[in-house]
């Protein structure tokens, strides 16, 4: 008497086939939802490469924003260590965000001017997100909120940002309540102007980086920050370089310079003690 097979374990069939009462990967990713906001608006090929990237782009500094505000909710409350995992979450973030221009840079000169017209002056200028994220790391002009004025659920939070610590000024305020010196005109100063080198500051850090046995959890905190600083300014690099290489120097869509606008970005510098401090070890 032949003996029954034994079941494949592995078997394409052994998985989960019917989803007509139960929760599918596309209902709880509302796919869609989010494939359906995939509307170009000409028939150009190159313009569902276009719309991708930036959808994609948005939804990464969503998660930048939460990883950051998570993050600063622990700094305010004085805790040096959990901050690490949210930062080096964002720094991974990022690493996709600067990737994304290396797929956009496949879109040529003559491919863009074919769906150019199409989105007026829409620009990533306009950003919501990306504002935010800005504004949470510190990078301060209330001029740069005003494009969001119309909509005032992206303009609150936003200007709220704005008067509230950068995640720069809690880690200050966290390194002064360890006892180091921090000069009270650097603690209260205007949140909504960006923070400026003061050399208050450099001497606090220098006492850190001098003595990292001591002070490991600031030290490691403020390379963790110098790390996200770093990769915004390789995204700010590449979106350069994509632009430079799509449009030259035309006008940005936005009204900006364009590439002028974003190589003057470039001189941004959002923790510049964190810099200056190798300098002088």
């Amino acid at each position: 008497m032949a003996s029954s097979p034994v079941p494949d374990r592995d078997a394409p069939e052994r998985a989960r086939l019917d989803f007509t009462r139960r929760l599918s990967y596309s209902d709880y990713l509302h796919l869609d939802t989010l494939l359906g906001a995939h509307q170009p608006v000409t028939d150009a090929h190159d313009e569902h490469l276009f719309i991708t990237v930036h959808h994609v782009s948005e939804l990464w500094l969503s998660l930048v924003v939460r990883e950051l505000r998570a993050a600063m909710e622990q700094l305010a409350a004085g805790i040096t260590d959990a901050p690490l995992k949210g930062l080096t979450r964002v720094v991974r973030a990022q690493e996709q965000l600067t990737a994304a221009w290396e797929v956009l840079k496949t879109m040529t000169p003559a491919d863009y001017l074919q769906f150019r017209w199409a989105f007026g002056e829409a620009s990533g200028f306009q950003s919501a997100g990306y504002r935010m994220v800005e504004v949470l790391l510190g990078n301060r002009n209330p001029t740069l909120l005003r494009p969001h004025a119309h909509r005032p659920d992206l303009y609150g939070p936003l200007e709220e940002a704005l008067h509230a610590p950068s995640v720069y000024d809690l880690t200050l305020r966290l390194v002064a309540r360890r006892g180091l010196s921090i000069p009270a005109e650097v603690l209260e100063r205007d949140l909504t102007r960006p923070h400026e080198a003061h050399a208050g500051v450099l001497e606090a850090w220098l006492t850190v980086y001098r003595d990292p046995e001591r002070y490991w959890d600031l030290y490691e905190l403020a390379e963790k920050l110098l790390d996200v600083e770093d990769n915004f300014r390789a995204w700010r690099f590449n979106h350069l370089t994509t632009v430079e290489r799509t449009i030259g120097l035309r006008r940005g869509s936005g009204g900006t310079s364009g590439a002028g606008y974003l190589r003057r970005a470039l001189e941004v510098v959002l923790f510049p003690e964190l810099w200056e401090v190798r300098t002088h070890l």
